[in-house]
């Protein structure tokens, strides 16, 4: 008995690990992003919402093959842990194909054996039909958590359709290049690497969408005296492509073609303020293309 509620608590505290660990990884993304800056604070409900009835669905219906293995007299931690961890979906699917069959308690001798058997496979002692009959009526058990499954993974999938249906039709989210508020992209890049280390913004890409941003924040210690250096190659440029260096602080938004530089851009900073800036590429067509900046 002792056994059977530690292994109940170590579900329990499990299941609590990864719910604190969905809210750390927002609350880390939140304060890394500026709070979500130019974008409505629906969607990210919405896209936890959805991470939080799906972690719902998954604990109701491995709940259910718990109690469903213990009756069966299976592993209940092992099969808990496979549909957790491979979704209730697959996890569930798998757990059917490879249920164990129900079985009863021999009056006789105590053997566990085939609710469908005639005769005790260890003693011989003649089984009653009437015994199968009720051990079937009992093998209808625990729907609460079938019902709470159900109803978690209706409200998963509203809050992703909510999702998908507002980053699609691009209702809350900025893509206004010129914003002081982050630019989010609803289109997709092909990327070598994309790296800032030691005050140095390295882009390497192959292809992007239409119009594409990249953003890096950068801060700019003394305005009047230092310089944007960008060192960018455009190694294919199909006919009207461009590549667009933005610099954007609060209401001060600069632009500059950098499609074809004959070499390293060196842009002055006084018309903005000490403090952070927006460092933004805006990808018009432009492939295979290599760039290295920094504020010097």
């Amino acid at each position: 008995m002792n056994h059977t509620k530690k292994k109940k608590f170590l579900i329990y505290i499990g299941i609590l690990v990864i719910l604190l660990l969905v809210f750390l990884r927002f609350g880390l993304y939140y304060l890394k992003s500026d709070g979500f800056s130019g974008l409505s604070l629906a969607l990210p409900i919405l896209l936890l919402c959805f991470i939080l009835f799906a972690l719902c669905t998954s604990a109701f219906f491995s709940a259910w093959v718990y109690q469903d293995c213990k009756k069966r007299n299976d592993d209940p931690v092992l099969w808990v842990i496979i549909v957790f961890v491979t979704t209730p979906f697959i996890g569930l699917l798998v757990y059917f194909l490879r249920r164990p069959e129900s079985k009863m308690v021999c009056p006789a001798c105590g053997h566990r054996i085939s609710i469908k058997a005639k005769y005790c496979e260890e003693c011989g002692t003649h089984i009653e039909k009437e015994d199968h009959g009720i051990m079937v009526k009992q093998g209808t058990h625990d729907l609460k958590f079938i019902v709470a499954g159900i109803v978690s993974m209706a409200l998963m999938l509203v809050c992703l359709t909510g999702f998908i249906i507002g980053a699609i039709s691009g209702n809350g989210i900025n893509t206004d290049i010129a914003s002081g508020d982050r630019v989010w992209n609803l289109g997709t890049i092909s990327m070598n690497y994309n790296t800032y280390l030691n005050d140095v913004w390295k882009l390497d890409f192959r292809s992007a969408s239409e119009g594409f941003v990249e953003e890096q924040k950068m801060t700019i210690m003394d305005a009047d005296s230092q310089f944007l250096y960008a060192d960018i190659s455009c190694n294919t440029v199909p006919d009207g492509a461009t590549l667009v260096l933005w610099l954007t602080q609060g209401d001060v938004a600069k632009s500059v073609d950098v499609t074809n530089l004959a070499e390293p851009l060196e842009y002055p900073l006084h018309e903005f303020e000490n403090g952070e800036i927006s460092v933004r590429l805006q990808i018009n067509g432009v492939e295979n293309t290599v760039s290295e900046i920094k504020i010097q």
